[in-house]
């Protein structure tokens, strides 16, 4: 058996592929591979064409901006009015004078007398208090009637559920703290109030 060099068995294959035959497989397997890549770069196009990218504005449009809600009736709430104690003596501006009363209690203590008439001295009313110690107090305001937190306040007005649709309601406020806030009139009871950022007229959804 003759034993052909590196370069004869090159020669050889250069050859055979030469060849009608060998020419017919060659591209035959070229068009083939073509094919499959047409085949899968349509399939990845057609693909990307039917999923949808979630956008939050059009989700939102379609079944309402998700919100926290509380309904309202009238309950028993505590607001809690600052004052500034110093051996039992107090003074607030004519402003919030309606906010003090005599018995109210201050924690521990109470205040014991208001002055309805001006301090010549500090330009405001007295606060007189029993067994408060000095410093800064909190008078409790107890009163019945609509409480909504301070952060669902937009100004003077509150977002109501209506329909399905967030409208905006102007509020009386008759006095707040840091937190809540009592509700003069504007509130009926029953009323669904919208704890969440909103705007008029946007469509919502309550969450569960």
């Amino acid at each position: 058996m003759v034993k052909l060099t590196k370069t004869e068995i090159i020669e050889n294959i250069v050859k055979k592929l030469k060849t009608r035959r060998s020419k017919a497989i060659i591209y035959t397997v070229f068009l083939v591979l073509v094919a499959c890549a047409f085949a899968n770069r349509f399939y990845a196009v057609t693909q990307e064409n039917n999923f949808e990218v979630f956008n939050i504005i059009r989700h939102n449009n379609q079944n309402g901006v998700p919100v926290r809600v509380l309904e309202m009736q009238k309950t028993d709430g505590v607001l809690y009015e600052p004052i500034t104690i110093k051996n039992n003596r107090g003074y607030v501006s004519g402003a919030r004078l309606n906010y003090f009363k005599a018995g109210q209690k201050i924690g521990n203590c109470k205040i014991v007398s208001v002055s309805r008439n001006i301090d010549l001295d500090t330009g405001m009313h007295v606060i007189k208090t029993s067994g408060c110690a000095n410093g800064l107090q909190y008078v409790e305001n107890k009163k019945n009637g609509f409480y909504v937190p301070v952060s669902a306040l937009h100004g003077f007005s509150v977002y109501i559920v209506n329909n399905g649709i967030a409208e905006k309601r102007d509020v009386v406020i008759e006095n707040r703290d840091l937190d809540n806030a009592l509700i003069k009139s504007g509130i009926n009871a029953g009323d669904i109030l919208i704890l969440s950022n909103i705007q008029n007229g946007e469509k919502i959804k309550v969450e569960k």
